[in-house]
């Protein structure tokens, strides 16, 4: 009690000086970005700031179309504990003679973008330019799946991931071991450590699937923290007697020491602070592996959105540390695998995903949206001809091969319930319909002066999550 009271003095004295801060000199915004399996996070605020610093492709951007954005640039990030997003490293591998896609960041970094705007309105005859300091935080989406751990006991969550890795054959070794173990006999460390071994192997493969409730995160990236006591733990089935120093009670040790050493002080440093949110899932990616995992997709939505304390911030909430997310943007990437014809099924999806969770954030005051984007096109459209039919397909490079291939990933519904309704219902495959995808390698660009590297609906992403404070 003591520790959480400092803490939020601590984080009072920190919110009262950023309020004086904002209200009369510059204004600072922190934009969370996370996404789950393989939505391309790293690629995302890489074109994000390419295309920040070189408005030419930014449209819906409306203070860049009104002309008021005098300059942006980056700066030194505030947090000098913070890794610095790699941007100029990662930029080089998109544009670069043989472009590739960067590797993922595996750990949370951050870096500041500022923009110079003239004020628009009422405003603009008596004010001049203002400063707006966008800190844009880096983390990996299996840290913000651990959020939800904190509302669950180890008992819950063993159940509850016991029952969700009974449909799964990547889980098969690792079940077969959990319930060959008595969590009443006495500790046994070797054991212990094999048991949280397998159930990080099924973590990795779940992960290499494509599944995106890997949880715990920290399990896949443990850092300074492998091999730790806090990292050796698993669900285990609840024996009828838990005897002090069973493995039993010794696992709910180690899971309760999770949750306050681990998930705790990310949620109190870093989560806590952000203003706007960004969360990228690839949806596309579900779709094409079936019912199954679009219901882990959806479930999964959920989880992440209770995770957030969405509402209105005003300058009480700053002032005393208990900011709230305002904004939050879904958004389904990979929008290029598909013609623009099916861009409106994939955004009305995402919507479907996010609608339960998205009804109690509306009503807390945050606003939330879904949408459909390509933080970098990779491919151009085109018609494929078979047989009779003519369809709306995509070209781009394999990245298997390095070829040239043409791909009609098959049609998606207008009514997202003919996907959501099978999926909920434990559908294992789609009755109706196959969906089929290729990976591609990122085109190689030419870039005009001023133009950042092409995209897809980036600009309306950056005017729903920022466009207020321009």
């Amino acid at each position: 009690m003591l520790s959480g009271l400092t803490d939020g003095i601590s984080r009072g004295v920190e919110g009262a000086g950023a309020v004086l801060s904002e209200t009369f000199f510059d204004t600072t915004l922190r934009l969370g970005v996370t996404g789950l399996s393989r939505a391309g996070k790293t690629v995302f605020i890489t074109a994000l700031v390419a295309n920040l610093l070189n408005r030419g492709r930014m449209p819906q951007l409306k203070a860049h179309a009104q002309g008021r954005i005098e300059a942006v640039y980056l700066q030194p990030q505030p947090d000098l504990t913070l890794p610095r997003f790699d941007y100029e490293a990662h930029l080089a591998a998109l544009t670069g003679d043989q472009p590739r896609w960067p590797a993922s960041t595996r750990a949370i970094s951050e870096l500041r973008l500022s923009f110079r705007v003239r004020p628009a309105g009422l405003f603009a005859s008596w004010r001049g330019p203002h400063t707006l300091h966008l800190d844009i935080v880096d983390y990996p989406g299996e840290w913000l799946l651990d959020l939800a751990l904190l509302d669950l006991t180890f008992d819950q969550w063993s159940d509850a991931t016991l029952a969700r890795l009974d449909k799964r054959a990547e889980a098969a070794a690792f079940l077969a071991h959990a319930r060959a173990e008595d969590g009443a006999l006495r500790l046994d460390e070797i054991r212990a450590a094999t048991l949280a071994r397998t159930f990080t192997a099924y973590l990795t493969a779940a992960r290499d699937l494509g599944r995106v409730d890997v949880t715990p995160g920290r399990f896949l990236l443990p850092g300074d923290l492998a091999g730790s006591p806090v990292l050796t733990f698993a669900p285990l089935p609840k024996p009828a007697l838990t005897p002090r120093n069973s493995l039993w009670r010794e696992m709910e040790r180690r899971y309760e020491a999770y949750k306050s050493r681990v998930v705790r002080p990310f949620f109190r440093d870093h989560f806590a602070k952000i203003d706007r949110q960004i969360v990228l899932a690839d949806v596309l990616g579900a779709v094409h592996q079936g019912p199954v995992a679009v219901e882990d997709l959806r479930r999964t939505m959920a989880e992440v959105l209770a995770s957030f304390r969405p509402g209105r911030n005003g300058w009480l909430t700053g002032l005393f540390g208990a900011k709230r997310v305002e904004r939050i943007l879904f958004a389904a990437t990979k929008a290029d695998h598909l013609h623009h014809e099916q861009h409106p099924a994939l955004t009305a999806i995402t919507a479907a995903l996010v609608a339960e969770a998205k009804s109690r954030a509306d009503f807390s005051g945050a606003r939330t949206e879904a949408m459909s984007l390509a933080s970098l096109r990779a491919t151009v459209e085109e018609l494929a001809t078979r047989g009779d039919e003519t369809l709306p397909a995509v070209r781009g490079t394999l990245m298997s091969t390095g070829k040239p291939a043409v791909m009609y990933p098959g049609h998606l519904p207008a009514d997202p319930a003919r996907l959501l309704s099978p999926a909920r219902e434990g559908a294992e495959s789609w009755l109706e319909a196959d969906y089929h995808l290729m990976t591609f390698a990122p085109a190689r660009l030419v870039l005009k002066p001023g133009g950042g590297p092409p995209h897809i609906r980036l600009d309306r992403a950056v005017e729903f999550l920022i466009g207020d404070q321009l």
